[in-house]
């Protein structure tokens, strides 16, 4: 919840300065606890990001922590930890799914170019991940990274999927009224179905409303706009999806698992993050599973086709 670069801090959600001493943070803590109790008619996820903001500051030890890292873990911003990459062998021998592509790499090099742009040319970047830098940063430049960082965790998620599973990541949707940067972050291919996947982090609570997501970080249309990527490639490489599923961090779904139905024909589903490898490997309700000759005439048609960002 809070080790998102678009996350408030945890003083925001409690309502008070950094600099709060214990009595005050005690206070605004019990305030937010009345002001946003569902019995009391508040919302239930700020409720819970109540709770976890006291866990996180409300002892000298936590907070002294937090405090040091700006509420980052130094592993999450790093340059190299949070990239995926096949793994190796001598390390993990069991078979994965087949990976194209680098997920998050686009956004991550755009990140990187905006955020030199924002400290000024000539100015030496020594560390473009750092927690203080990142949250003093424009929320364009924070949903960039974010956006990267959501991208690699669904990665090394699907990786483990299997040697029956195809994943192309980061894959163009160059067609007629398609932005030049226009994409979708991974496409899977496997027993269960073919699927678009949009892996999404916007920083807070997300519902659905009338087949589509609504919350205060979300901007567009996310689920139209994927299933429109999906029919350019559809339309390509000559193949039919199954689905279209939108992942997003656990602590900003209501349910694990949100089935929202057919939508402009395709079925959609929202997922949290915890619950994708169960979505991929069972399918969503109302496609229909290939395999044999039909998953290897599917995955040799994307892959003729398929452009990465």
């Amino acid at each position: 919840m809070f080790d998102s670069p678009l996350s408030a801090s945890a003083y925001d959600v409690l309502g008070v300065e950094p600099t709060a001493d214990d009595d005050a943070l005690r206070r605004a803590y019990r305030l937010r606890l009345r002001q946003t109790h569902p019995d009391t008619g508040g919302d239930a996820a700020v409720f819970i990001q109540v709770q976890r903001a006291w866990e996180l500051v409300g002892e000298p030890a936590a907070r002294a922590a937090y405090d040091r890292g700006h509420g980052f873990g130094a592993a999450s911003f790093s340059p190299d930890a949070p990239v995926w990459r096949p793994p190796r062998a001598a390390a993990d021998t069991r078979p994965r799914a087949r990976s194209h592509g680098q997920p998050g790499g686009w956004r991550r090099e755009r990140y990187l170019d905006l955020m030199r742009e924002w400290v000024g040319r000539g100015v030496e970047l020594d560390d473009p991940y750092d927690p203080a830098l990142v949250r003093t940063a424009p929320r364009e430049l924070r949903r960039m990274l974010a956006d990267a960082l959501a991208e690699e965790a669904t990665a090394r998620i699907v990786a483990d999927l299997g040697m029956g599973y195809t994943i192309w990541h980061d894959v163009l949707a160059v067609g007629r009224g398609m932005e030049s940067d226009a994409k979708i972050d991974h496409i899977v291919l496997g027993p269960s179905g073919l699927y678009g996947v949009l892996s999404e982090d916007f920083g807070g609570p997300v519902r659905v409303r009338r087949s589509e997501l609504v919350g205060d970080g979300v901007a567009g249309a996310p689920i139209a706009e994927l299933l429109a990527r999906m029919r350019v490639v559809a339309r390509a490489a000559g193949v039919r999806f199954g689905g279209a599923i939108v992942v997003l961090p656990d602590d900003d779904v209501e349910q694990p698992i949100d089935e929202i139905g057919r939508v402009k024909g395709t079925q959609v589903a929202v997922v949290s993050r915890s619950a994708l490898s169960t979505v991929l490997r069972r399918g969503i309700t109302g496609t229909r599973s290939i395999g044999g000759n039909e998953v290897f005439d599917v995955r040799t048609r994307l892959q003729q086709t398929i452009r990465f960002a």
